[in-house]
């Protein structure tokens, strides 16, 4: 195999934040390990901000013309404008980029979905994976060919259009990391699918709750909506929390689903990429050790928790309780995780690659809503927990 191309992502170079902007030839000054737990002190002081809020500003309104607005504000909206606060003070004084290494979305988004297994009750998600599978399986096809094609019209780079269909298609910015390293794609490629990602899944946490109770979906069908559609994982937690609790335990299986066809598509890039686009000569087979490198671990982690959490839960005395700080304990990294989303946000990558990804990226979104309810409706429309 020839060796990877200058400016590009090879698969063991992908492990870093996703919505930082490209690395820099000039050096950082400082202590990198002394930088990051900067970084981690500035995510964990917002987060405990968040979480004031998130408990008082309803005690505050109560008895005012406030208190109903007050009351539908949760804890993703306080992280979320926190962090872009704090990415513009940050840029002011010149830190954002030299701590940037704290913002540690990727990990606090997982450790909050292994988390969020110990909730979700083992009967459920047995009953609903027949159904998630098939969803997963027919609209990331969908969506995915339509963004491949829809960008090849358009003229968009091969690398940069397989990042933008893997990110929308399957679950936003984890699915663009793995695409990256599959592909060799551009450090600046993966910054912008990662930035499309973010500018889209935000107002989506608020319109599909709405949207779902305005056209009387239940709570199944409105679970799996917002699960198949939303590209991030705590952005689907954050949702499905707005739609119900029966919301968001449908939403997470559904979108854990499409998580663990992670590592199929990026076996299927990798594969693709090397037999037709780079034309290399040789090309060597994925093997088990490959598949399971990009292999999305933590969505063995989720399933292992909601294995345990229900054999606690009907097992031990006090296994509510346990579930219900483990549930605490979950949101806190969820508010970690908005906050980083928020610090870490750079419109520069948009800004540098013009309209048309930006075209085909909401052109999808639009596919894959459609599509997706369409789906959701004929496959859970009389599931019930």
């Amino acid at each position: 195999m020839s060796e990877t191309p200058a400016n590009t992502v090879a698969p063991d170079q992908v492990a870093a934040p996703a919505t930082r902007e490209a690395e820099t030839t000039a050096p950082r000054p400082g202590n990198p390990v002394a930088l990051a737990v900067a970084g981690i002190a500035v995510v964990i002081a917002f987060g405990a901000i968040t979480r004031y809020l998130d408990v008082n500003v309803p005690k505050w309104a109560a008895g005012t013309s406030f208190a109903k607005v007050a009351k539908t504000i949760e804890f993703p909206i306080y992280a979320i404008a926190l962090g872009l606060l704090g990415n513009v003070a940050l840029w002011k004084l010149g830190l954002r980029d030299r701590i940037s290494a704290g913002f540690r979305t990727e990990f606090f988004i997982k450790t909050g979905v292994v988390l969020l297994g110990a909730s979700i009750n083992l009967k459920i998600l047995a009953t609903a994976a027949g159904p998630a599978i098939v969803q997963a399986l027919l609209l990331i096809t969908a969506v995915f060919g339509f963004t491949w094609w829809f960008g090849g019209f358009l003229g968009i780079d091969d690398r940069l259009r397989a990042l933008l269909a893997s990110a929308v298609s399957i679950c936003g910015v984890s699915a663009a990391i793995a695409a990256a390293g599959a592909v060799q794609a551009k450090k600046e490629q993966l910054a912008y699918a990662a930035s499309m990602v973010i500018v889209f899944a935000l107002p989506s946490i608020f319109i599909l709750p709405w949207a779902a109770e305005l056209f009387g979906l239940s709570d199944a069908v409105a679970g799996a909506w917002i699960g198949g559609n939303i590209d991030t994982t705590a952005a689907v937690a954050a949702s499905g929390a707005l739609a119900g609790e029966d919301a968001l335990q449908i939403a997470t299986i559904v979108k854990t689903t499409q998580n663990a066809l992670i590592g199929l598509v990026a076996i299927a890039l990798t594969a693709y990429f090397a037999l037709k686009v780079d034309r290399t000569g040789t090309v060597q087979r994925p093997t088990i050790g490959e598949f399971w490198a990009r292999f999305p671990k933590f969505v063995l982690g989720f399933v292992a928790a909601s294995v345990i959490g229900t054999l606690y839960v009907q097992y031990a005395d006090n296994g509510k309780a346990a579930i219900a700080t483990v549930n605490d304990l979950r949101t806190w990294f969820l508010i970690f995780a908005f906050v980083s989303i928020g610090l870490g946000f750079s419109a520069k990558g948009i800004r540098e690659a013009g309209p048309r990804p930006i075209v085909v990226f909401g052109a999808a979104t639009v596919v894959n809503l459609l599509v997706g309810l369409g789906l959701s409706v004929l496959l859970f429309h009389s599931f019930q927990p």
